[in-house]
């Protein structure tokens, strides 16, 4: 028998495949993995048809369209004032998932450190295993997700190169101040680290609040790679497009990590993607205001229900204390949950490497219809 030692040998199934598995085996509302479940918007469907009928169907080049790039610029420069190169500073991928694994295998090597803020996201640390780093994980405060910049800079040793940052944060909904930033930028001149900036729901913040974003300022874009997602800003995470941009050096490493794990990103859908920012502004201007209004309704409705909301500024989720409910772990209540009362949600604690003792919180995902959140309301409210 062939015997291999595995290089992820503590990496099992996602916590969200197995949660939707397990809302589509017994029939329950999910609110889980994070996906609409509306439509994508009509002008997109309609410029992918007349991509792929207009023969756009074949390879794109390497780093993605050059029209797609140019646009990408222009709007990075009216969102945040930052001009990126389309030729050298900006890279089409296979989804933020592959932008930020080509960007840790670009810059870290066998021995160094990264640090990541924990709850994370989930696909941190197998990258920098695969690198070869070791994964340092830093707890955000529990109260509010807020960052303990003591604590991260505590963190720092010899070997650290890289920090992974995750703003709107997923799973939390916690959205970073110019503080933050500001903080970000002095540990990394200090230290000379590299960032990578997880900026996924970067149109998705309510309150009145904006997103800062690490292209506002050219200290920490000259270290950074920016991790964007039009499956998150269109709705259509099914098609698998992100984008990285980063410095001239910086990028040049990325793409060659790109060109040999997926090398191109599907034609058409750079095409439509290319038209949408060219055309409908208008989209993701509106991005902020259309999810806080779902947040809003979410929240109204979810009072009546023995799960207490926690404050969310950004993305698309919504966590909920269930510490009145009752006093079961997050993984054994969100399967409880699923299986007893059908809604799907996701728990917490795989989020990090030590959960916190006694914390009783599931995330789940508003980025549904009003029938999909009602739905999922009144099995709750019969809880």
């Amino acid at each position: 028998m062939l015997r291999i030692a595995s290089k992820l040998p503590a990496t099992g199934t996602t916590v969200f495949t197995v949660m939707s598995q397990l809302a589509a085996d017994t029939g329950a509302v999910n609110l889980g993995q994070g996906f609409p479940d509306f439509d994508i918007p009509e002008t997109l469907a309609e410029l992918l048809a007349r991509a792929v009928r207009y023969g756009k169907n074949q390879y794109a080049p390497m780093a993605g369209l050059a029209s797609l790039r140019e646009a990408i610029a222009a709007k990075t420069e009216a969102a945040y004032g930052h001009r990126a190169d389309p030729g050298t500073e900006i890279t089409i991928t296979s989804g933020a998932t592959e932008a930020i694994f080509n960007a840790i295998l670009a810059v870290l090597h066998p021995g160094d450190e990264a640090i990541v803020l924990d709850p994370s996201y989930d696909s941190y640390e197998p990258g920098i295993a695969l690198a070869g780093g070791t994964c340092v994980h830093v707890p955000l405060r529990h109260t509010d997700f807020a960052v303990d910049w003591d604590a991260v800079a505590d963190a720092v040793t010899p070997l650290t190169r890289l920090i992974i940052v995750n703003s709107p944060h997923n799973p939390s909904g916690a959205v970073w101040s110019a503080d933050d930033m500001a903080r970000l930028a002095a540990l990394t001149r200090e230290h000379d680290l590299c960032v990578i900036a997880d900026e996924v729901y970067e149109h998705i913040v309510f309150d009145g609040r904006r997103h800062e974003s690490v292209l506002r300022s050219p200290e920490l874009a000259a270290r950074s790679f920016v991790v964007s997602s039009f499956g998150k800003t269109y709705h259509c995470t099914g098609w698998k497009v992100g984008c990285c941009i980063a410095p001239a050096a910086l990028s040049a490493e990325f793409r060659k990590v790109h060109q040999y794990n997926t090398f191109a990103t599907s034609t058409p859908a750079q095409w439509a993607f290319d038209g949408m920012l060219r055309e409908h502004p208008e989209h993701h201007a509106a991005l902020g205001a259309f999810y806080e209004a779902k947040r809003d309704r979410f929240r109204a409705r979810l009072t009546l229900t023995r799960l207490r909301p926690l404050p969310v500024s950004g993305s698309y989720f919504q966590l909920v204390d269930y510490s009145t409910v009752c006093d079961l772990n997050d993984v054994a209540f969100a399967r409880l949950l699923c299986t007893s009362h059908g809604v799907a949600s996701i728990p917490l604690s795989p989020f990090y490497a030590t959960p916190p003792t006694g914390q009783r919180i599931v995330r789940l995902c508003f980025a549904k219809t009003d029938a999909t959140l009602d739905a999922a309301i009144e099995r709750l409210e019969r809880m």
